[in-house]
């Protein structure tokens, strides 16, 4: 896989939501998710970290369902280090959750 890439590929809807499901059953059921992206096949692995971002930028928003894995050397060290962050996040949500929510 090339080692620098920045892709965006954009979907019809009923396109865009099939492909949704795709990777949420090979998921779901902890298979690996492959995709070709302009050229290049992509294989999502079923321990990948999973978040979402919500960016709001000079009035452009973007809700992104990001998907995370590493390879090489260093995918050990990038895992648990995002695994890490993933369950800081969860911590921050869940006392928030519990600030917002009525007695």
């Amino acid at each position: 896989m090339t080692d620098d890439r920045d892709v965006e590929v954009n979907y019809e809807l009923a396109a865009f939501v099939a492909e949704l499901r795709r990777p949420a059953d090979a998921l779901e059921s902890g298979a690996d998710y492959a995709i070709e992206i302009d050229g290049e096949t992509v294989t999502l692995p079923a321990d990948a970290l999973m978040s979402v971002a919500h960016e709001i930028d000079n009035g452009e928003v973007e809700l992104e369902f990001q998907l995370t894995w590493s390879t090489g050397e260093d995918a050990d060290e990038d895992v648990e280090e995002d695994a890490e962050e993933a369950d800081d996040l969860a911590d921050d949500d869940a006392a928030k959750s519990e600030e917002t929510s009525p007695a």
